[in-house]
C-alpha cells in the first residue's frame, strides 16, 4: 500500500494541510462542503501508483487554518491554490474538483490554464443558474438556528449519510474526520464564512471562460445525488460547453462518490490521467 503523507505549507499567511502520495506527474484533488482531503483518502493510493497525488484542505476546512478575518470569496480561494502550487513547485497539474471545490477549482483553472493539463470533475456545481437545491443551502446558511445546525457534528453527518447511497461505509472511523475539525465554535463560523463567500459574479466567469478550455476533460458522477440534484443536467451543460469530455454516471453512487466506490471512481480517474498523458506526448 503506498504510504500517504500528511503534512502542511504556508500560503498567504495561512497553515494548509494537504495528504500527498506517490511521484510523477501532479494531479492535485480539491474536495468541497463539509468534506476535506479526507474525502480522497481511498482514491489517493491508486493515483500514486503513477502520479504525485495531492489532496489539499481548503482554509476554513479540515486542518487548515480557519481564520474569520478574511472574505472567502473566489479572488481568496484563487490565491491559496496559486500559492499552494506555487510552495509545491507544480506544474502541468491534472486537476480533480468535487462540490464547491468545482467552482473554486475551475475559477482558478480557468484564470490560469497555462497550469493544467487535465481536468476531471466530478459531482459539483458550476454556472450562475444554480438548482432549487443550491438556493436552499444558500438560504440556510443565512438563518443561524439553521447554519448552526449544519456546521454541527449532527449537522455534518446528516451531510454525509444524506450523500452517500451505501451508509453502512460511513462508519464511526471513517466519519469522525470530518466531523472533529468543527469541534469549536470559531471553526463552525468559518465553516460558515468558507461555505458562503462565493458570488455569482464568480460564477459567470467560470460560465464565460470554461468554454476556452482544450485540454483533455472527464466528467464522472453519481447519478444518484440528493445534494446536487440537478447533477445531471449540469453535466449536459458541461459537456455542450467542453465538447472533449468523456462522460461517465454511476448509477450505484450518491454525491461523494469518493465514499460509495471509491475504487472505482479512484481507477476511472487513473486511465483518464494515463490516456491524457500518452496522447499530450504523442502529439
Amino acid at each position: 500500500m503506498t504510504e500517504i503523507k500528511s503534512d502542511y505549507v504556508n500560503v498567504e499567511g495561512l497553515r494548509v494541510h494537504y495528504l500527498s502520495a506517490g511521484q510523477g506527474a501532479p494531479v492535485l484533488l480539491i474536495h468541497g462542503f463539509p468534506t476535506s482531503s479526507h474525502l480522497w483518502r481511498n482514491v489517493l493510493p491508486r493515483l500514486a501508483e503513477r502520479h504525485r497525488a495531492i489532496a489539499i484542505d481548503l482554509p476554513g476546512y479540515g486542518l487548515s487554518d480557519k481564520p474569520l478575518d478574511v472574505t472567502y470569496n473566489f479572488y481568496f480561494f484563487e490565491k491559496i491554490l496559486e500559492g499552494f502550487v506555487e510552495a509545491l513547485g507544480l506544474e502541468d497539474v491534472s486537476l480533480v474538483v468535487h462540490d464547491i471545490g468545482g467552482p473554486i477549482g475551475l475559477f482558478w483553472a480557468v484564470r490560469r490554464p497555462q497550469h493544467l493539463s487535465s481536468l476531471v470533475i466530478l459531482n459539483t456545481l458550476v454556472y450562475p443558474q444554480t438548482s432549487w437545491a443550491v438556493k436552499m443551502f444558500v438560504v440556510a446558511m443565512r438563518l443561524p438556528g439553521v447554519r448552526g445546525f449544519i456546521v454541527s457534528e449532527a449537522g455534518v453527518i446528516a451531510a454525509m449519510r444524506l450523500g452517500v447511497v451505501h451508509k453502512g461505509r460511513l462508519d464511526p472511523e471513517a466519519v469522525a474526520p470530518y466531523t472533529s475539525p468543527f469541534a469549536t465554535r470559531p471553526a463552525r463560523q468559518a465553516l460558515i464564512k468558507a461555505a458562503s463567500g462565493l458570488s455569482v459574479r464568480g460564477l459567470k466567469e467560470v460560465a464565460r471562460r470554461l468554454p476556452k478550455l482544450s485540454i483533455p476533460v472527464r466528467i464522472i458522477y453519481g447519478e444518484r445525488d440528493r445534494l446536487l440534484p440537478h447533477v445531471a443536467k449540469t453535466v449536459r451543460r458541461l459537456k455542450a460547453d467542453l465538447p472533449q469530455a468523456e462522460v461517465t454516471a454511476l448509477p450505484d453512487c450518491g454525491h461523494f462518490l469518493q465514499e460509495d466506490d471509491p475504487a472505482l471512481v479512484a481507477r476511472m480517474i487513473d486511465e483518464f490521467l494515463v490516456d491524457a498523458e500518452a496522447r499530450r506526448q504523442n502529439e
